[in-house]
């Protein structure tokens, strides 16, 4: 779920369709990884790129249905700090376009209309 700040409390958006818990926490937190990124002012010290964070980030958590907990469900609270800290080595720890399962679901489709042409 997409927790940024405009819908208060409330998710702004809910992904589905992930394969597994370990395709929705992978998710999750390349998401808010390239959040911290963007809003990461350039030169900025830890508490500077955590402060735009909160106030322009994009928050994400992998939830079960009706938005409970679920064991094992990644939250940005563990990694908050260390993504603060400094900026990804990989560009794919940023990447979570290339695991969007609304991406890898529309290709399917797409794959499946190839074959019937």
């Amino acid at each position: 779920m997409d927790l940024s700040g405009a819908n208060g409390s409330e998710p702004l958006e809910t992904v589905r369709g992930f394969s597994s818990l370990a395709h929705a926490n992978a998710f999750a937190r390349r998401y808010v990884r390239d959040s911290m990124e963007v809003c990461r002012p350039r030169g900025a010290d830890a508490e500077a790129a955590r402060d735009a964070w909160f106030a322009f980030g994009e928050d994400a958590v992998v939830s079960g249905p009706e938005g409970a907990a679920i064991e094992g469900g990644w939250s940005s609270g563990s990694e908050l700090a260390d993504f603060a800290a400094a900026p990804p080595r990989e560009r794919e720890d940023r990447n979570w376009r290339m695991i969007d399962p609304r991406k890898l679901a529309a290709e399917e489709d797409d794959d499946e209309g190839e074959d019937e042409a």
